[in-house]
């Protein structure tokens, strides 16, 4: 059975960095043409949703803001559903902004739940240890994203998840994960468009967190050799990738053999 819906990736596998991946905005205008639905299931949390639609907006691909699922709109919506407004947060760029425009109290005196994400140079030996105080004093931790690194212009960045790892083993709690791998964030983005986990695949180039993440969702799991992908990261995968392709250019592949694979 053709696949219903695609989940994908961004950075990595629609651009890297300031560069778009060759083929992306003819790999979108494929799905176009043929009907599936598609939504991109990214882990940024350096923008809001806003910016990440300007971003490919500069990269040639026009993409609407309803398509784009991002932790943190995730976490809006988790808290809203929790009935809690007041939260510290450490993360960087304008991802903060989601937050303030719902009306959520930033703060540090007494924060329901602390909200991490990529805070780049925010990581700091006193910006983490006023983190720590503030989840033994009773706040929760909410991850926008627990990724070990990503792929940024000039290499391999850390991103989120050492530093969440760090603080959840000085605090023994763990976080509520918001992004990618969590179930529940591939499960509302195949829910806006009604369709099943096995009706869908995700593209990406994390083998665990997106792949991984996936296939413990119930969806099939597509590795492109884009972005961070690594060899020896694969070859380690536990569960291994339904498909590995070169790039987002080889969609129509993934439709061509996802539906061989389902008939045989």
């Amino acid at each position: 059975m053709t696949p219903k819906a695609l989940l994908i990736d961004l950075d990595g596998v629609l651009y890297t960095g300031r560069e778009p991946i060759p083929g992306a905005k003819e790999a979108i205008s494929y799905l176009d043409d043929s009907g599936i639905s598609y939504r991109f299931v990214s882990n940024t949390t350096r923008k809001s949703r806003r910016s990440v639609v300007e971003h490919l907006v500069e990269l040639g691909l026009d993409i609407s803001g309803d398509l784009v699922f991002t932790p943190p709109r995730a976490a809006v919506q988790y808290l809203k559903n929790a009935g809690k407004s007041r939260i510290s947060l450490l993360t960087t760029g304008d991802a903060g902004s989601e937050f303030r425009e719902e009306g959520f109290c930033i703060t540090d005196d007494s924060p329901d739940f602390v909200v991490i994400g990529d805070a780049g140079d925010g990581f700091s030996y006193a910006s983490l240890n006023n983190v720590f105080r503030l989840v033994i004093a009773g706040a929760g931790i909410i991850a926008l994203e627990k990724d070990r690194y990503w792929m940024g212009d000039d290499g391999f960045m850390l991103s989120a998840g050492p530093f969440v790892a760090a603080l959840e083993y000085a605090t023994g709690n763990v976080a509520t994960i918001m992004g990618k791998p969590s179930p529940a964030f591939f499960l509302a983005a195949l829910e806006s468009m009604a369709v099943s986990p096995d009706e869908a695949a995700m593209i990406g180039d994390d083998v665990v967190t997106d792949v991984g993440g996936a296939i413990s969702a119930g969806l099939s799991g597509v590795l492109v050799r884009t972005g961070k992908f690594r060899e020896d990261a694969l070859a380690a995968a536990n569960p291994k990738p339904d498909m590995v392709i070169g790039s987002i250019a080889d969609i129509p592949r993934v439709i061509h053999e996802l539906d061989r694979t389902d008939t045989t």
